[in-house]
Order: structure tokens, then C-alpha cells, then sequence
């Protein structure tokens, strides 16, 4: 018997999105008895509700053309992790076996969740199996096969931007963390470890989720024979800026040993001053002061220091072991990149001295 798989749709302004989502799901290889399409509706601030064209466009599919489906509408914007949270706790209250994150703006291959299932079936040691994220319309060029994480906290795209065909991946790629856009999850480990950590608003939190299990020995890994066709754009605004920033030190602060801490310290303080000169020039600066200010009011230090010391407390893996696929680097697939400063200064820096940095890193 083939297990059981919640799809967690998490919508957002979805009216864009959702003829490619159901034409997709209308051609699901998967047995349909056995999924769930679990819509949480998140309400958007300029947009509103988009509960109404959901039960005008998918509905009434329900159990006929799509697998059956449940919508869950909130009354206002509970943010990424919280909102899939919602339809991740109905999914474990219905007894599926595996929750599937699908992000708003994109869709799926008919096929993409039986490598998926197999993968995490043969292998009991993944805790987080992505789906090969393809851009779209043109669809032969990746969106990630996996994220990097720069030991610094930042996040990125592997294989970004590059042609499908110029890149040999192997049908199961062992990455550093896996995006939230389109991800499989075992609904066993999320009840054991908990669920994606709503504090974090949006951004980061698959970072953390995929570290939290990393912490404890587990592996994410990419299928290459799953797709997800993503509608991605690449923007910044005030609130991006802002949860980017407050949450890259989050993540430090949960994470890392305080002699890690310590021992990047320099390099932490010289990233900060170039931010800070960026975000002058780019016109984000209040953003990053205001995540400075978040960090200066004492119930949020505490709030996250808490977490900090159950992190600590779980983990089995050491600060060498969970960062030894850290980068120091960040790939030159991004047009920032080819800054002159980034190139030729903070990337080699930063990367020469994350290279020091780990031949003392023991503990």
C-alpha cells in the first residue's frame, strides 16, 4: 500500500496561480484516494481573500478530477511558516504519512511525487526530500537543485539560473537544505520534532527546519526526476529586507555553539559593515535598522535564546559535523555577485577565512 500524502497549498493572492495548479493536478499519476489537497488560504493585505475563487475554480473538482480537497481560510496574513503549520497539523490529525509543501506561484509534474515517496521510502535517514525546481515558462533553466547555506547565515540557489542540460545532477542529490517552495516532509518526524517554527515569519524557516533535523543526523536530499515549474521572481522590499536580516541572526543565535560564534565574529562584524553600506546605497537601510532594534528589546533576546537552549539541548551533532557543507562563498549565478566588491573582496575574504575558521573548528 502506497502512503498516504497531504499537499499543503499555501495560498497567498493565489488568483494568478491556480488554473496551472488544477490543470496539474488534474493529471496527478499518483493514486488520487490517497492525496489530500490541503488549501490554507493566507489573507492578503492589499488583495484580500482568494477563498472565493478557490471554491469557483477548485472545489468543485474535489474528489473527481483533483483529489479531494480542503480548504482551510484564515482571517489575516499568518505568515509562511505558520500558515502552512495549519494545514500541516490537519494532515497529522487525519493520519497522512507525508505532508508535501507546494508553494503558491508554481505547479507540478503529473509524476513528481513518486520519486519523491521512493526516495524517503528507501531511505529512512532523509527527513526532507525536494522537488528539482525548474523556472517557467522556460522550463530548461533551474530555479534551485538545492539551497547553499554561507556560514554567515545566509541562504541561496544551487545551480541557479543555469541550463538544465549543462548540469549533470545524480537522481538523488544530498544538499545542504532543502526550499520550503517544494518539499516532502515525514509527518512522523514532525510530530516527534515539531513543526516549522512560526516565529520566523517568512524567510529562513526552511533553513532552520532543515538545520533542526541536520542537527540530529538527519539528511535533505533533491530528487532530480521530480519537478516543480516555478513562477519565480527575484525582488527585494522593506518587509523581505527586514525578516532576512532579524532571522539571519536568528538562525546564528539558535544554532551555533557560542564558540563558533566567537570564532566568526570577524568576519560576522565585516559582512554587517557591508551590508550596512549596501543597504545605504540600495535604499533599505531602515529595514536593516530596524532589525538592529528588534535585537535590542530584551524579550525578543530572550525569546530567542529559549529556543536556543532546546535546540541545544536536542542536537547530536556537533558544530563541525552540522557546518561541514557550509560555503564561504556566494555563487556567481547572481547578477550581485559581479559587483567588484563582492567578487574581489567579500567573496575571497569571507571564503578564506571560513577556510581557517574550520581547520580549528573541533568541537
Amino acid at each position: 500500500m502506497l502512503p498516504k500524502v497531504a499537499i499543503v497549498y499555501l495560498s497567498f493572492h493565489s488568483e494568478p496561480y491556480l488554473d496551472d495548479m488544477v490543470a496539474a493536478f488534474k493529471k496527478l499519476t499518483y493514486p488520487k484516494a490517497l492525496v489530500e489537497l490541503v488549501i490554507v488560504d493566507n489573507l492578503h493585505p492589499t488583495h484580500g481573500s482568494s477563498v472565493a475563487a478557490i471554491e469557483q475554480q477548485v472545489l468543485p473538482l474535489s474528489g473527481t478530477e483533483l483529489p479531494h480537497v480542503t480548504l482551510l481560510p484564515q482571517d489575516k496574513n499568518l505568515g509562511f511558516p505558520a500558515g502552512i503549520n495549519v494545514g500541516i497539523q490537519w494532515a497529522l490529525d487525519h493520519g497522512f504519512d507525508y505532508v508535501y509543501l507546494h508553494n503558491n506561484d508554481g505547479f507540478v509534474a503529473p509524476n513528481f511525487l513518486e520519486p519523491l515517496v521512493d526516495a524517503m521510502e528507501q531511505d529512512k535517514k532523509i527527513s526532507i526530500a525536494q522537488s528539482l525546481m525548474l523556472t517557467y515558462p522556460d522550463t530548461k533553466i533551474i530555479n534551485t537543485s538545492g539551497n547553499k547555506y554561507h556560514y554567515l547565515g545566509l541562504g541561496y540557489s544551487d545551480d541557479f539560473n543555469k541550463p538544465l542540460n549543462q548540469v549533470e545532477l545524480p537522481a538523488i542529490k544530498k544538499i545542504v537544505y532543502a526550499s520550503g517552495a517544494a518539499c516532502l516532509l515525514r509527518a512522523d518526524l514532525l510530530k516527534k520534532y515539531g513543526l516549522w517554527d512560526s516565529d520566523y515569519f517568512i524567510y529562513h524557516e526552511d533553513i532552520e527546519y532543515n538545520y533542526r533535523l541536520k542537527a540530529l543526523g538527519y539528511q535533505a536530499v533533491m530528487v532530480k526526476d521530480s519537478h516543480f515549474f516555478h513562477k519565480y521572481t527575484f525582488g527585494r522590499n522593506p518587509t523581505k529586507n527586514y525578516y532576512i536580516e532579524r532571522n539571519r541572526i536568528a538562525f546564528l543565535v539558535s544554532f551555533y555553539k557560542w564558540r563558533t560564534l566567537l570564532l566568526i565574529l570577524p568576519a560576522y562584524l565585516f559582512l554587517e559593515l557591508g551590508l550596512l553600506a549596501l543597504s545605504l546605497v540600495s535604499g533599505w537601510l531602515p529595514s536593516k535598522l530596524k532589525a538592529y532594534r528588534y535585537w535590542l528589546k530584551r524579550s525578543n533576546r530572550q525569546q530567542w535564546l529559549a529556543k536556543r537552549a532546546t535546540i541545544q539541548k536536542l542536537r547530536t551533532v556537533n558544530d563541525r559535523e552540522l557546518l561541514a557543507d557550509a560555503v564561504g562563498t556566494i555563487s556567481d549565478s547572481y547578477s550581485f555577485t559581479n559587483n567588484p566588491l563582492v567578487r574581489y573582496i567579500a567573496n575571497p575574504l569571507l571564503g578564506t577565512y571560513w577556510q581557517l575558521v574550520k581547520l580549528v573548528l573541533f568541537w
